[in-house]
């Protein structure tokens, strides 16, 4: 947690052929129907390694150690008065166990850096697909 705000954490989980998987909100949440990297909110006892793995659990059904999480890049956005300000944190990662399956959300997907980019997400993760693919 952040001073009036949230930390969520956020896993660039890459496969061996340099596909990303993406992961679609449910309709009902905020940002509904839009694609993110998968990840979530950092528990106040929690620091941000731990949270990505156990948010991956969750929501994916794969196993992540901390170690295995690198961090990137962080992306950040005001509060607007409706929703808090949130601090998004990165990490990339290309070891896991277990095949991902869309537990919590709508769908997800494998892509290519073009196809992440094309895609319709919130503005924190096109900010972060824009730093992480150079565009």
């Amino acid at each position: 947690m952040i001073a009036n705000g949230l930390l969520v954490v956020a896993g660039a989980l890459q496969r061996a052929d340099a596909r990303w998987l993406m992961h679609q909100r449910p309709v009902e949440k905020h940002h509904g129907g839009l694609w993110e990297f998968p990840g979530g909110k950092v528990e106040p006892s929690e620091i941000p390694r731990e949270a990505l793995c156990r948010e991956l659990a969750e929501e994916l059904g794969i196993l992540v150690a901390a170690e295995d999480c690198a961090p990137l890049f962080f992306a950040e956005e005001r509060s607007d008065g409706a929703n808090p300000a949130i601090v998004i944190l990165l990490y990339k990662i290309t070891r896991w166990r277990g095949e991902p399956r869309a537990l919590e959300g709508e769908a997800i997907d494998w892509f290519g850096a073009a196809g992440v980019s094309k895609l319709a997400k919130p503005p924190l993760d096109s900010e972060l697909a824009a730093r992480l693919f150079g565009q």
